[in-house]
């Protein structure tokens, strides 16, 4: 599995030789790869917020997730999901000098890893204290698609072969971060939760964003959210990027929540 570790300026100093460090998971969207955060700037941009001091050090992992959402896909080809938690997890915080507890621990995303961090921390709100989605593909449940539909039959392809070959609804919905979060009120209770998503999505993932906002807000669950101007795009995403980074930090207790 390709990986990149984005380490913090003191990681390999005399002084921090036995500093551990909160991390962040970012998964990255449909049709990029574990370089994408590296690629879009990110690094740089994470470099820039620890030079001016709006965001204190940890260490940034983006794994390689494919195409297949961050789910064990229906068919069983594909078990991302047990292997990220089961191994991949477990052999990055022993790698690195990672503070491997719930509060040290948060995940993000966009578009595709977008839905794959809010998924998995609603699944799995014991491993992570925090999570972060930029243009989540969230779809409340999978639509009816016209065949003079271009741009719902888009949303739809993406899907195949993860949820099955036709579709399968049931399947689908079961993966579902709403399905998730309506099962796990007291635990999203403690989890920290920002997402944000722009008014002029490509895929329509802002009507999903403001779904999941009524539905957390109707379970009394405390979050963050946010509809921006913008489409699906990665001068949205850079754009708002910055806002996951402080987020985290803030989280891991590294930093005090921008004004």
């Amino acid at each position: 599995m390709r990986y990149c570790a984005i380490l913090p300026p003191s990681y390999d100093t005399a002084e921090a030789k036995t500093r551990t460090y909160p991390a962040l998971y970012f998964l990255h969207g449909l049709g990029d790869n574990e370089q994408g955060l590296v690629n879009f700037g990110g690094w740089n941009l994470l470099e820039d917020l620890q030079r001016k001091g709006r965001v204190g050090e940890y260490i940034v992992v983006t794994p390689d997730g494919g195409r297949g959402f961050y789910v064990n896909s229906k068919d069983g080809r594909n078990r991302y999901e047990d292997f990220f938690i089961r191994e991949f997890l477990p052999a990055i915080e022993k790698r690195y000098r990672i503070r491997a507890s719930r509060a040290a621990r948060g995940i993000g995303g966009f578009s595709m890893g977008g839905y794959g961090a809010l998924r998995l921390a609603f699944k799995y709100p014991e491993m992570f204290g925090s999570v972060s989605a930029h243009s989540a593909a969230l779809m409340e449940s999978l639509p009816q698609v016209a065949p003079n539909s271009p741009r719902m039959q888009s949303r739809l392809a993406m899907l195949t072969g993860v949820f099955g070959s036709p579709l399968d609804p049931e399947f689908f919905e079961q993966q579902s971060p709403f399905t998730l979060a309506r099962g796990r009120t007291a635990a999203l209770r403690r989890l920290r939760i920002y997402f944000d998503c722009g008014r002029e999505d490509d895929y329509g993932f802002d009507a999903g964003a403001k779904a999941l906002h009524d539905q957390l807000t109707a379970q009394k669950i405390e979050h963050e959210y946010h509809l921006y101007p913008g489409g699906h795009t990665p001068f949205y995403f850079l754009e708002h990027l910055p806002a996951t980074f402080e987020f985290h930090a803030v989280a891991f207790g590294l930093s005090q929540k921008p004004k």
